[in-house]
């Protein structure tokens, strides 16, 4: 039955902490855990000035590492977990009548290509820590693959939700499911994601709300950007859309980082898109490219009562099975 109450706040509301979690497999990181953890210690230090940051750490390993490279720039947290990927495995936090409540999907590790123990109950442990009350959904779902305003608008990817590899969903089960479980009053549809997506395309890595009815998106940057058309469509699709309210959408596009290869000669989902926003700052990911200083200027004039701080992400992104995510992948924010 859905609850019309239900609302996940937009990620530019007052937060109480943003969650993420220290790398600690180096299976999963190419035998390499220096890397990634290097990203996230620098991502957790430019939020702890303005935002209370938890950090889940899996075993004894895993909280000293994390205490040498974060300090007390965090709170560590015992948890067992598969990998980093909270924003997908962690638990949606929302609002409704009743106060704030963690939604919780089911997980079939992104279409069956990432299995990993723990992924499927580190939400329930996020939950119980924040001491917020849990409603389940039996269907798949990963907190990357949409994105909202707040306000009832949903952006998300055919080439995620309506993927066989999934829920099986038509179009119009999928909007069911999404009224159900957030409120949804409008789902705006984008066709498909970045080239070399893990994800199969999820939204947060090609288009996000940052204010009821504006939404950022990027350009491609060079005449090699492999993106180049999907990033077009992704503009012309947001472009013709209106919200739930009937606005039609106020889209700026910003530079993109082009052609980017990675150790292993591959090109890669780089993103500007992966911006995690918190209390005071923004914190976009950077791959140095020859737009990101572009890239962050603009945002920066997106988000003018915040700081936008670049911080670099190359050793998240990975190469091969490794990685394939940045900041917005590895967070989830609770709200106030």
């Amino acid at each position: 039955m859905s609850d019309d109450s239900t609302i996940v706040p937009a990620e530019w509301a007052p937060q109480t902490a943003i969650w993420t979690a220290w790398p600690a497999d180096a299976g999963e990181w190419n035998g390499n855990l220096n890397l990634p953890r290097a990203d996230v210690a620098a991502l957790v230090r430019a939020l702890s000035a303005t935002n209370t940051v938890r950090v889940l750490v899996n075993g004894d390993e895993s909280r000293r590492t994390a205490k040498t490279a974060i300090g007390d720039c965090a709170d560590l947290i015992a948890a067992k977990y598969g990998d980093i990927w909270l924003r997908d495995t962690g638990p949606i936090f929302a609002k409704n009548a009743g106060g704030k409540i963690a939604l919780r999907f089911a997980t079939n590790s992104w279409g069956g290509k990432y299995d990993l123990p723990d992924d499927a109950t580190v939400g329930d442990d996020v939950a119980r820590v924040s001491n917020t009350p849990v409603r389940r959904f039996a269907f798949v779902l990963e907190g990357g693959a949409v994105d909202q305003d707040g306000e009832g608008t949903i952006l998300t990817t055919r080439q995620t939700l309506l993927n066989p590899n999934r829920n099986g969903w038509t179009k119009e089960q999928a909007e069911a499911a999404l009224s159900d479980a957030f409120g949804a009053k409008r789902v705006i549809w984008i066709d498909e994601g970045l080239a070399n997506d893990h994800t199969d395309g999820h939204i947060d890595n090609i288009a996000r709300f940052v204010a009821p009815g504006r939404v950022v998106c990027q350009a491609p940057s060079g005449p090699d950007d492999p993106n180049a058309a999907t990033l077009n469509a992704i503009a012309a699709t947001l472009e013709a859309a209106t919200d739930a309210h009937g606005r039609k959408l106020d889209v700026v596009r910003i530079p993109g980082t082009g052609r980017y290869v990675n150790a292993l000669g591959e090109i890669s989902p780089a993103s500007h898109m992966n911006f995690i926003i918190a209390n005071g700052v923004v914190v976009v990911p950077v791959y140095g490219t020859p737009t990101q200083d572009a890239a962050l200027a603009a945002l920066q004039a997106v988000f003018p009562d915040r700081k936008v701080i670049g911080v670099p992400s190359r050793g998240l992104l990975g190469c091969g099975e490794a990685g394939g995510g940045s900041f917005h992948c590895i967070t989830q924010q609770e709200p106030l």
